[in-house]
């Protein structure tokens, strides 16, 4: 039935069950290893529609479709993310979010369902690893300034 109102005979018809052509999006987080050893927390958002030409692929055709898009994006990012170290990972989630997309739309399209963006909207390593990150990140600013202040010194005892 083509969106619309509509009159069912009860004894005759009967509408077997609806479904929303509105965009949905699906919030799907992984974890796994980055080629350095790390594990991370992948947050990917994916949004999809149903095409309305594929309607009765979209409703009789697969029971679970968050599900399917769920497993698909596990499997693209566990193949992914372990090719690469965790700075990388981070520099690339573009790239991360673009092979989720095409490997979804290739086989949700069959089922009756559009693809229409996938967004890595987070990618955050173990706490303690942040932690680890910050105190590199503080030492070397640290020694940068201890260099800096003993090369004012020199300066000034020359003068």
């Amino acid at each position: 039935i083509e969106p619309g109102f509509h009159f069912v005979c009860f004894p005759i018809q009967q509408v077997a069950g609806t479904l929303s052509l509105r965009i949905q999006q699906l919030d799907v987080s992984c974890e796994t290893k980055t080629k350095d050893n790390v594990f991370v927390r992948v947050e990917v958002a994916v949004q999809f529609r149903v095409i309305t030409e594929s309607a009765y692929d979209a409703y009789y055709r697969l029971s679970d479709p968050r599900g399917q898009i769920q497993s698909y994006v596990f499997d693209v990012v566990r193949s992914t993310v372990p090719r690469m170290e965790l700075d990388e990972a981070f520099a690339s989630k573009k790239q991360i979010a673009e092979s989720v997309g095409d490997q979804l739309e290739v086989v949700m399209k069959d089922y009756g369902y559009e693809i229409l963006n996938t967004l890595v909207t987070d990618l955050s390593p173990d706490a303690r690893v942040k932690a680890s990150m910050n105190e590199i990140n503080a030492s070397k600013r640290l020694k940068e300034a201890a260099s800096h202040k003993a090369e004012a010194d020199k300066v000034q005892q020359v003068k």
